[in-house]
């Protein structure tokens, strides 16, 4: 491989490396650092980079890697993709590792059982809270009209169907796509 090919892959790997390393609150959060790096090197402007974030951002999977991917593969073909994505999701693998052997070590402490016991009702919430919140900003819940009492319908009916009978919720949610469907059209 070309000494200047390899040196690049370092540098895509690298850069990746430090923003999966550093950077903190998701992958929408990363967007600007990366736009940062990418542009600071001269891999893409940022307006072909922001037309990559566009794309990262529909495809599936998370924003900042997808992003990666598309940086570098841009930059250096699929070597570039790699190296940059290897280096995006290293870090977190690293740490994931490094948590999970301190975990199986301490998991049994009563301390640990019994935070892990407190924890248990706010992830609840903050789930509740995030479907709430995802309902009134897209304006499904509003003030009650005909549409809110549907929705909460469906709501309700998908919660007992997933709790009474353990329906995979595969089909909860193709069964309440279709009774929205009937319902709204």
């Amino acid at each position: 491989m070309e000494w200047g090919i390899l040196m690049l892959l370092l540098q895509l790997f690298w850069t990746f490396f430090k923003i999966g390393l550093l950077s903190f609150g998701g992958g929408y959060a990363m967007i600007p650092v990366i736009e940062h790096e990418v542009t600071a090197h001269g891999w893409m402007t940022s307006a072909e980079y922001y037309e990559a974030i566009a794309l990262a951002g529909m495809s599936p999977g998370p924003v900042a890697t997808n992003g990666a991917v598309y940086v570098g593969y841009h930059t250096a073909g699929l070597a570039g993709a790699v190296a940059a994505t290897l280096g995006m999701v290293l870090p977190s693998l690293f740490l994931i590792v490094l948590m999970a052997a301190f975990f199986v070590r301490i998991n049994e402490h009563k301390l640990v059982k019994s935070a892990f016991y407190g924890l248990r009702p706010i992830v609840a919430g903050l789930v509740a809270y995030a479907a709430i919140h995802f309902s009134q900003t897209s304006g499904i819940i509003g003030p009650i009209s005909w549409d809110s009492g549907i929705a909460l319908v469906i709501f309700a009916f998908s919660l007992f169907a997933l709790i009474k009978y353990k329906l995979h919720p595969l089909y909860v949610i193709a069964l309440s796509g279709l009774a929205g469907a009937a319902l709204y059209s």
